[in-house]
């Protein structure tokens, strides 16, 4: 299993949008950066990742899955977007702060802090666990 973080401004689309959709999950749409595609044409089923609101909060609050591998974006008709299916797994206890994991120097390398417009972005097991044990979980 591979770890990930998707970005999305909560009045655009948060976290309790993303609970509400259930077992179902929702296409994380909309993405037009290459590299961000990419990423999520190397995910599989049952991968998982952070949901992180970003703007104002910034900060971790829950635990998707991937649900459906890359497949055509329904947002646009251009065949180079593509987009992978997320389902709500579990909010964090405790959201994590981009200020907490700035401040924490374990987390120098992650591409959160060091490329933090990317919108779909790797996380590495070491970056998982440590930011779970931070969450509460």
């Amino acid at each position: 299993m591979r770890y990930w973080l998707f970005k999305s401004e909560p009045s655009t689309w948060s976290w309790d949008d993303q609970v509400a959709k259930g077992d179902a999950g929702e296409e994380w749409d909309g993405v037009r950066n290459y590299q961000a595609r990419n990423f999520m044409r190397e995910m599989k089923l049952g991968d998982r990742g952070f949901f992180y609101h970003s703007q104002k909060d910034r900060e971790i609050v829950g635990i998707v899955e991937v649900c459906a591998e890359a497949h055509p974006d329904s947002t646009t008709d251009d065949d180079r977007w593509e987009c992978v299916d997320i389902k709500a797994v579990k909010p964090l206890k405790t959201g994590v702060t981009l200020g907490q994991i700035k401040a924490d120097g374990r987390f120098d390398e992650m591409a959160l802090v060091k490329s933090s417009r990317l919108s779909v972005q790797p996380v590495t097991a070491q970056e998982w666990a440590m930011i779970c044990d931070m969450g509460g979980l």
